[in-house]
C-alpha cells in the first residue's frame, strides 16, 4: 500500500497549458450554494466499523498533528484543515445515487464528508475545470468521475496522486490505471435505445452504422457530442476507427439528419415518447425507461461491442485530507458499493472479480459483448476529437 509522506503536500507541482479546448472553457459548472460548505447529511448514530475503514479512520485522525506541523513549513502548501476527520469529494455520479452512499460512509467512519456534484448541463466538465483551477492549492481530496477518460486526462496532467488502494485488487487490471493513480468500479455501457411501437424486432439497429441508412433519416437522436459519456465515446471511436473514418461517419450522420440533444437523458426521453424511432445512451438511462414501463428496449451494438465505462476514484495530488480520502476510496472500490449500485436503480455493472455471479439486467454484456479499451490513449485524443466535431459540424 503506497504511502505518501508530508514532504509530498510542499512539494511544486508542474504548471502547463489548459489541456482542454476552447469550447469546454466558456463557463465553469453553476454550483448550487448548498453544495459547498455544511455536509448535506444528518448526524446519526454509527454504525458497525468494517476493519479497513476503521483503522483508515483511525490513522486519519492520529496523524493530523503531523500533517499541520508538515504544512506549517511550505509556503505554498495547501490551506491546513480546520478538522482533520472531513473529505471533500467532487462527484459526478447522479446526485440521487451518490449521496446515500457517502452519507452511509460519514455515519460508519465518522469523517464528515463535503460533497461538490457537478451540474447536469457540463456533465463533468465543470469539476474538471476547477479541479484544474486550483491544481496548486486544491479544496478537493477524492475524484468520483463516472467519464474515465476525463480522469485518465487528469493523471497524465499530474492531479492525481498515485495510491493503490487494498480494494482494487478485486478489480480487473483493465479498468485500474497502471500507474495507480485511479481505479474503475461500478460501470455503464453505451447502447442503443429503440422504440419497440415504431421498430419491429426485426428492423431494430444492429450498430452505430445504422444512424446513417437513408430509411432513418431524421429519426434518430445522440447527445451533442463535446461532454459527457458522448465524448468519452467518440474518444474512444477515434482511437478504434481512426480520424479518417470517424469524420466520415460523423458527416453522415450530419447528412442523415441525426438529431442533437442536451445529454442521454433527453435522447432517453425523446425516444421513449415516439419522437425518434432509437438513440444512442447510456444503460442507466435506459434502465430507468425499461423500469418506467415505457415502449422501449435495448440493442447492443453487433460490431465492436459495447463502450463499458466504468465509475472511476482517485486521490487528489496534494490534496489537504489525504488519509481521509483513502478511506472513503477504500469503500468507494468495496464489494458492497458495487453490489448497491449494480442492485439499485440504475443497475451499473459489477466489475469486481468477487461479484461475477451478480445478476443484473446486463449480465454478460462486460464478457462477450465489450469493446477493448485504452483509456489513456482515449484521453491523449480530445484535443484532436474537438476538433474534428467542429469541422464536422456537430457543435450546429
Amino acid at each position: 500500500m503506497t504511502r505518501h509522506s508530508p514532504s509530498l503536500f510542499c512539494a511544486a507541482r508542474k504548471r502547463g497549458l489548459h489541456p482542454f479546448p476552447a469550447v469546454w472553457k466558456r463557463g465553469l459548472s453553476p454550483f448550487p450554494a448548498q453544495q459547498r460548505g455544511q455536509s448535506p447529511f444528518r448526524n446519526s448514530a454509527k454504525r458497525v466499523q468494517p476493519p479497513l475503514l476503521a483503522c483508515r479512520a483511525k490513522i486519519a485522525l492520529l496523524l493530523v498533528p503531523l500533517f499541520l506541523a508538515a504544512l506549517g513549513g511550505c509556503g505554498e502548501s495547501a490551506p491546513a484543515p480546520a478538522d482533520a476527520a472531513t473529505v471533500t469529494v467532487y462527484t459526478s455520479l447522479d446526485q440521487v445515487y451518490s449521496e446515500p452512499i457517502l452519507r452511509d460512509f460519514q455515519e460508519r467512519t465518522g469523517i464528515r464528508v463535503l460533497p461538490v456534484y457537478d451540474a447536469e448541463a457540463a456533465k463533468t466538465t465543470g469539476l474538471t475545470s476547477r479541479l484544474i483551477a486550483r491544481r496548486d492549492k486544491p479544496d478537493c481530496d477524492v475524484w468520483w468521475n463516472n467519464e474515465p477518460v476525463q480522469t485518465a486526462r487528469l493523471a497524465e496532467m499530474g492531479l492525481l496522486a498515485k495510491y493503490e488502494s487494498p480494494a482494487a485488487a478485486r478489480i480487473p487490471a483493465a479498468y485500474r490505471d497502471p500507474e495507480g493513480r485511479w481505479t474503475g468500479f461500478a460501470a455503464r455501457a453505451r447502447v442503443i435505445l429503440y422504440n419497440t411501437r415504431l421498430v419491429p424486432p426485426d428492423r431494430r439497429p444492429a450498430g452505430l452504422q445504422d444512424f446513417t441508412l437513408p430509411e432513418w433519416r431524421g429519426k434518430a437522436a445522440i447527445a451533442r457530442p463535446f461532454f459527457g459519456t458522448t465524448l468519452t465515446h467518440m474518444c474512444v471511436l477515434y482511437e478504434i476507427w481512426g480520424p479518417e473514418r470517424l469524420r466520415k461517419f460523423l458527416l453522415a450522420l450530419r447528412a442523415n439528419d441525426v438529431a442533437l440533444c442536451a445529454g442521454n437523458g433527453p435522447v432517453r426521453d425523446l425516444v421513449a415518447a415516439g419522437e425518434f424511432a432509437w438513440g444512442l445512451t447510456d444503460t442507466d438511462d435506459a434502465y430507468s425507461a425499461i423500469q418506467a414501463g415505457k415502449p422501449v428496449a435495448v440493442a447492443v451494438p453487433a460490431t465492436g461491442g459495447a463502450l463499458v465505462m466504468p465509475n472511476t476514484v482517485a486521490l487528489i495530488a496534494g490534496c489537504p485530507h489525504a488519509e481521509a480520502g483513502k478511506t472513503l476510496i477504500d469503500y468507494l472500490l468495496s464489494a458492497e458499493v458495487e453490489r448497491r449500485l449494480a442492485e439499485g436503480p440504475s443497475a451499473q455493472i459489477p466489475l469486481g472479480a468477487d461479484l461475477a455471479d451478480l445478476r443484473t439486467p446486463w449480465n454478460g454484456l462486460r464478457r462477450t459483448h465489450s469493446m477493448a479499451v485504452d483509456f489513456t490513449r482515449a484521453a491523449a485524443s480530445v484535443d484532436k476529437v474537438v476538433a474534428l466535431l467542429q469541422e464536422t459540424g456537430m457543435d450546429r
